[in-house]
């Protein structure tokens, strides 16, 4: 009987654990956000001679490892959501001012 309980705590802290590990994750892509939109608007007032598709690109491939967990609450997977739908209507600034720039994006 012991070994079962002492099994449901395991699983319970591993649980726990990943959701800590997932929400530092959120963190870091919010954070990652937030200074892409920085870099974005440093181009775009002048400061910067290249735009930062890179880190645009890069930030993409996260987006796409962090969605790909399946073990997330709905709490997370809400602000998951709304983190992706931010960056989604960023990117759609980006691109059109880069357009009206008479730029392409590569």
């Amino acid at each position: 009987m012991a070994a079962i309980g002492n099994k449901l705590y395991r699983n319970t802290t591993n649980r726990l654990e990943e959701s800590v590990n997932f929400d530092k994750q959120l963190v870091r892509l919010e954070d990652d956000i937030r200074k892409l939109k920085i870099d974005f608007d440093i181009y775009f007032n002048g400061t910067s001679k290249r735009p930062p598709l890179e880190a645009r690109a890069r930030l993409e491939s996260y987006i796409k490892r962090v969605s790909d967990n399946r073990n997330m609450t709905y709490a997370q997977r809400y602000q998951l959501n709304a983190l992706i739908s931010r960056f989604t209507s960023y990117r759609e600034l980006w691109r059109r001012t880069l357009r009206a720039k008479g730029e392409e994006l590569v």
